[in-house]
């Protein structure tokens, strides 16, 4: 399903210039904000680790076990770099994301590729990129969002 003008689309709020990243910085995408001006998108900008109650700055994760499927499974586990287990916040942030785009009547999501959170066909786990979704990404597209990150409006 493409989006129509008007259509309200989540977006990862880092992509759009908001300093929500682990590390009080951004990801903006010159890239993603024109083409929701192009396609005439509402952006609803959400960031699932604030949502969670987080902090920013925070310590930076990354999958220890499995991807977001998994965790959503009780068969993975995300960890803080001390070690920390940050699952059971995680799994909060996608839940208040998903209520979001509930609530504005969001039908996709385009999403930072690489996150744990949003991450849509590659995330970190133990320091390496693999491939996998992360816990946002995979609530999302378990209850019907499309997804697609930064990374494919360049191949477009």
């Amino acid at each position: 399903m493409t989006p129509r003008p008007g259509d309200r689309i989540l977006v990862s709020a880092c992509l759009l210039g908001v300093n929500c990243r682990y590390d009080g910085g951004e990801k903006r995408h010159d890239g993603v904000i024109a083409h929701l001006r192009e396609h005439a998108l509402v952006a609803v900008p959400v960031c699932p680790e604030q949502l969670a109650g987080l902090p920013t700055p925070r310590p930076q994760t990354e999958f220890s076990e499995g991807d977001g499927a998994a965790l959503l499974a009780n068969r993975g586990r995300v960890t803080s770099i001390h070690g920390t287990d940050m699952s059971r916040r995680f799994i909060q942030g996608a839940r208040e994301t998903l209520k979001v785009a509930q609530i504005c009547a969001c039908t996709c999501a385009l999403l930072k590729e690489r996150s744990p959170s949003c991450g849509v066909r590659q995330i970190y786990r133990r320091g390496q990129i693999v491939s996998g979704m992360g816990v946002t990404a995979a609530l999302l597209e378990q209850n019907g969002l499309r997804l697609m990150s930064e990374e494919d409006l360049a191949r477009e």
